[in-house]
């Protein structure tokens, strides 16, 4: 026996025979790779786009008000709980974090859009971000603020020197910083000093709520090295009044992303449309090759009646669905990159591949063919060689 002997490649034989429906088929199969990879990077883009913001904040432990569901509920807590927390053994610095909206004034076209306020001392190490760094000082200067550079591009100008207005008071950018949109700021974002905060909206009049030092939004303790924190979270929680919760930050982490996953129906919405592009591909394969098996009906009648066994022909066809699956997936995968970035760079949400998401979707994607596979066979091992041939 030749153990050298190569074998006919059956599957990849039917597959170029004709070149016009292989095609095709890649196609088809591509245009359902690249739905699953839009919808699983818009929900990807979503959990990530809305704790980016807590990720970079610089705290062991964060502090909020008991009432609040998510990170950007505008629910405050009284800050002189900040100053009690400060207080325990561990805690090395207690930092305050204003949260409020203000409209933007583009100063080209005039037209005003709401951007996410941000404001705490400039002393403090809140938010280590170049930009920010950089800028600690002119932050300090009435009226300044620093612009997202990731702002959509209805905010207008995104450099230093720009004057405009924000929340109908006159404002200059003094400097930029990159942080990225998410589905509570909207159009993008400013930091301010907490002075700052003040002076734009500690008076806004009748019709809005004013906002003063007093209440803070988000409260993050700094933890000594050495010491652990979820004792401390422990310590704090038993201690301090009960108008506050307490939670590490990868406890409040793992919280606000069971809220965008379970508490709201965006996460249902696009983890659905996933699974209706993921059946798309099935039927879609499932056409291709049905209709790859029904042009060589008689060949596959052939191979059975001269001895080849239904497992080998089930074996054929999975192969056919497994290079279909390969050669769909690589031009998806390179069409999806192309529009993550396109999506990227008209929202600023976060629409990033990471290689395990990249390799969990071309797992499912050889699923997707293997099911049309085994769906399409079955013609195949149902065949009577004597219908084709019998007189």
């Amino acid at each position: 026996m030749n153990f050298f002997q190569r074998r006919t490649p059956l599957a990849w034989f039917n597959l170029t025979y004709e070149r016009r429906k292989l095609l095709t088929a890649i196609a088809g199969v591509g245009f359902a790779v690249v739905l699953m990879f839009m919808f699983r990077g818009f929900e990807n883009a979503l959990y990530d786009s809305q704790v980016q913001l807590l990720k970079l904040l610089n705290g062991d432990i964060v502090i909020v008000s008991r009432t609040k569901t998510n990170m950007f509920v505008p629910v405050q807590f009284a800050r002189r709980r900040l100053y009690q927390a400060e207080a325990f053994d561990g805690v090395m610095a207690a930092y305050p974090l204003y949260i409020n909206t203000g409209n933007w004034k583009d100063p080209v076209s005039k037209r005003t859009r709401p951007l996410r306020v941000l404001a705490f001392n400039p002393s403090d190490d809140v938010l280590p971000l170049p930009g920010i760094q950089q800028h600690q000082q002119d932050l300090q200067l009435p009226w300044t603020v620093l612009i997202d550079d990731k702002s959509r591009s209805e905010v207008g100008l995104k450099q230093a020197g720009v004057v405009t207005e924000l929340s109908e008071k006159r404002v200059m950018v003094v400097g930029t910083f990159s942080l990225g949109t998410d589905f509570a700021s909207g159009n993008g974002n400013v930091v301010m000093s907490d002075q700052n905060f003040l002076r734009y909206f500690a008076d806004l009049g009748p019709d809005e709520e004013s906002r003063g030092l007093n209440t803070v939004d988000i409260g993050l303790l700094r933890v000594a090295a050495g010491k652990n924190v979820d004792e401390l979270v422990k310590v704090l929680r038993d201690r301090l009044p009960k108008d506050i919760s307490v939670y590490s930050k990868q406890e409040f982490f793992q919280k606000e992303l069971d809220y965008w996953r379970n508490e709201t129906s965006i996460g249902f919405v696009f983890s659905l449309l996933t699974t209706m592009s993921f059946m798309v591909g099935v039927i879609l394969v499932y056409q291709i090759l049905y209709t790859d098996v029904a042009d060589h009906w008689v060949e596959y009648a052939t191979l059975k009646a001269i001895g080849y066994s239904n497992r080998y022909l089930f074996a054929v066809v999975l192969q056919q669905a497994a290079i279909l699956a390969f050669l769909g997936f690589v031009p998806g995968c390179f069409i999806s990159y192309g529009l993550y970035s396109l999506t990227r760079n008209a929202t600023g949400l976060l629409m990033v591949m990471t290689p395990s998401r990249i390799f969990n979707l071309m797992i499912a994607t050889f699923l997707m063919c293997l099911i049309s596979g085994v769906i399409a066979v079955r013609r195949v091992q149902q065949s009577d060689p004597a219908e084709v041939f019998g007189s």
